[in-house]
């Protein structure tokens, strides 16, 4: 079975490199100087290594004398650490169904928002005001209350309580 590359950047290696010079980094990370590109690529093929070009834009442009197979692993490597440590973004949305839902729904929103807020996302919980319900917004009010004590450990609001048309939402950060 193969394995699919994932990396998006593709490398010029040995005689695919169109430059007359190149500033060539050995296999250990130690520089070996200005060669031109026939010398470079018949210097890593006596290695038994490829000559892989990786700053195209530099002035003369950087080519380091490694393995190719071992040079993509590494990158695809270093990718996957990076994406690693992207925090989770964006914003979430928990609607509760109308201003007079009962305690278990209202304890299961504020269980759902707990568990994005501990992910890291910023949580827009939204009471949905339907036909005449719209005259107590006290009754919404509330709910969202309710949810913000219920949360308060692990979220601190962000935005206070407001009306977007039919709809009165208020958004929770995490706490750091």
């Amino acid at each position: 079975m193969t394995r699919k590359n994932t990396l998006t950047k593709s490398y010029k290696i040995n005689n695919q490199i169109n430059v007359p010079q190149l500033r060539v980094i050995g296999d250990e990370g130690k520089q070996i100087g200005i060669l031109s590109k026939d010398e470079a690529v018949d210097y890593a093929l006596g290695q038994g290594m490829d000559l892989v070009l990786i700053g195209e834009t530099a002035e003369p442009p950087v080519a380091k004398i490694t393995d190719y197979k071992k040079f993509l692993y590494q990158e695809e490597k270093k990718a996957k650490e990076a994406k690693k440590g992207q925090r989770a973004s964006g914003v979430k949305e928990v609607r509760v169904g109308s201003p007079f839902a009962a305690a278990g729904d209202i304890e299961t929103r504020a269980r759902q928002t707990i568990t994005f807020l501990e992910a890291g996302y910023l949580v827009k919980v939204v009471v949905k005001f339907v036909g005449r319900s719209i005259t107590h917004p006290e009754f919404g009010h509330r709910i969202l209350n309710q949810i913000a004590e219920k949360v308060a450990g692990k979220g601190k609001i962000d935005k206070a309580a407001h009306f977007e048309g039919k709809f009165l939402s208020m958004t929770l950060s995490p706490v750091k």
